[in-house]
């Protein structure tokens, strides 16, 4: 079982960012691992366009908002990481957000944070930023809820299965987590789920995980509010699930489950497409 040695930790310099440090932090201590804090947002010029045809000093202004930014990501991860000799920050490599998938192939496992439209700084990013980092470098990420406490991460894990590429890397991924947990819960939904339970749970066995399994009916419409439901009735801090979706018309499109947790999560979730 190979536990995760490089971790890419996403920055930006909104006060959740001390959320996500802290958890890299504690996940680098867990499993002796490395965390490379990287930033990663949409440049001012590419939010403000516009600013290109006004004013003649109008960019020089532009860099002095993204520089502002930086010190204050900068100074966030210095403050949570504490001097931890795990932590390492890096520098934007200049083409974000799209630069940062490509840094992500060079990792075992990301640490992004959930989108919140009503945060002043949501078009940081663009709205497709996690899943589209997810499907480009094919790396497992945890993310982290924008809103409530996250402490320990993994004592109680809800697996989401489903006999898909996608739920394996996922359960996969989630194997240095599943290891140590106090409670490992699976539920599967559709009218094989009960055979597909029973493999997963053998399989598991033979991880050394013993895992608690139950069907979630055979239908399998609005999963992603019954799963999110499943894991505050049974406690999980930890939800583990595939990241559906497809490509169109230069769109990453994900499937409603993928989106609807990505949208109300309330948990930490391990996904990998």
């Amino acid at each position: 079982m190979q536990t995760p040695k490089s971790i890419l930790l996403h920055l930006d310099s909104s006060p959740r960012a001390t959320v996500r440090i802290q958890l890299a932090r504690s996940l680098a201590d867990a499993f002796e691992a490395e965390v490379t804090g990287l930033p990663c947002t949409l440049t001012a010029l590419m939010r403000y366009p516009y600013a290109l045809s006004a004013a003649p000093d109008a960019i020089s202004i532009m860099k002095e908002l993204d520089k502002e930014r930086r010190d204050k990501a900068l100074a966030l991860f210095v403050d949570a990481a504490a001097g931890s000799p795990r932590l390492h920050w890096e520098e934007a490599l200049g083409d974000e957000p799209w630069a940062f998938a490509r840094r992500a192939l060079y990792a075992d496992l990301l640490v992004l944070g959930q989108r919140n439209e009503e945060d002043p700084d949501a078009a940081d990013l663009p709205p497709e930023f996690v899943s589209s980092v997810l499907v480009e470098c094919g790396k497992p990420a945890l993310i982290v809820p924008y809103a409530g406490t996250v402490a320990a991460v993994g004592q109680t894990v809800l697996i989401a299965w489903k006999e898909t590429r996608e739920s394996a890397r996922a359960v996969t991924a989630a194997l240095p987590w599943l290891s140590r947990a106090r409670s490992v819960q699976v539920v599967a939904y559709g009218e094989a789920a009960e055979a597909s339970l029973r493999r997963l749970q053998t399989y598991l066995r033979t991880q050394g995980v013993d895992a608690s399994v139950r069907t979630g009916g055979v239908d399998d419409g609005e999963i992603g509010e019954r799963l999110l439901s499943l894991a505050a009735d049974v406690g999980a801090d930890l939800l583990v699930m595939g990241c559906y979706g497809h490509s169109r018309a230069r769109e990453w499109v994900v499937g409603g489950a993928t989106r609807s947790i990505l949208q109300s999560m309330t948990l930490p979730v391990l996904m990998a497409h």
